[in-house]
């Protein structure tokens, strides 16, 4: 069984920027472990699977899967997904996902790039000794979103850039983001972010993250759009926006490998 393969960079200007997603259509659903077996394959921190919606609440149903597990959200292989769908029809101007998850998530042109638009999933502050102490940080301030996502901000930059978290503690205490963020220097803000219970110690560059941040910033900075930055090995930069009960992420990504994936 041949799948058509497409691995994309997201939230990157050139290769080798970004994260890659491995990008998979589907002419119907495989089972859940061999979709997993298929990511465990890939090992990337996202293989994104699509097939064409039949409800037509969106255009393609979209589930993604880390070499771990099957996740509920995804930024950065969501837009990959986008980049595909419409670099293949230059003709159509958006594409809709509906996940099991999200909601149905947009993927838009944005001049030479892509808005997406995730959920605001505002955090709220809480207490997070243990995972300051796994992170080897002093935080600013923490804070939690019941979707499993946990905030660290640090004081600047330089505290996000020098985190050396202990991946074992962080995995510890459960599948969960674990974000650090701080004002930035080139950019109004930066990040870094660790999913080590997921089989992914650190991701390059994750939308979800942001969909997170975003609304914690927009209230600090006093203005809803800013630029963001993720300061991992590879980079990854993003235009943050607040739209009422969406995060609008715009980016570019470029295609690095095209093909198919031989399923025995």
């Amino acid at each position: 069984m041949r799948i058509p393969f497409t691995q994309v960079d997201a939230f990157a200007t050139r290769a080798f920027e970004g994260n890659p997603a491995a990008v998979m259509p589907l002419s119907a659903w495989l089972d859940d472990a061999t979709l997993l077996r298929i990511a465990q394959e890939n090992n990337l921190s996202e293989t994104a699977f699509l097939v064409a919606d039949a409800s037509g609440a969106a255009d393609y149903e979209l589930r993604w899967f880390t070499p771990a597990a099957e996740i509920a959200l995804c930024g950065h292989a969501t837009l990959a997904s986008g980049h595909v769908v419409l670099a293949s029809d230059p003709d159509r101007d958006a594409v809709r996902f509906r996940t099991r998850q999200a909601g149905v998530l947009e993927v838009a042109r944005d001049g030479a790039g892509y808005a997406l638009a995730l959920p605001a999933l505002a955090p709220m502050p809480r207490d997070l000794p243990d995972v300051v102490a796994a992170l080897r940080v002093s935080a600013v301030e923490t804070l939690w979103h019941d979707g499993g996502y946990a905030v660290a901000v640090l004081a600047d930059e330089g505290a996000v850039r020098g985190c050396q978290p202990d991946q074992a503690a962080l995995a510890a205490q459960g599948r969960w983001l674990v974000i650090v963020t701080a004002p930035g220097e080139r950019s109004d803000i930066v990040s870094r972010a660790f999913t080590p219970a997921f089989g992914i110690p650190e991701d390059p560059v994750t939308g979800s993250a942001h969909a997170v941040v975003t609304p914690y910033w927009a209230k600090r900075l006093g203005r809803d759009s800013f630029s963001a930055y993720q300061a991992s090995a590879r980079g990854g930069r993003f235009g943050c926006r607040l739209d009422g009960e969406r995060v609008v992420l715009s980016g570019t990504c470029v295609t690095t490998i095209e093909g198919s994936f031989l399923l025995p």
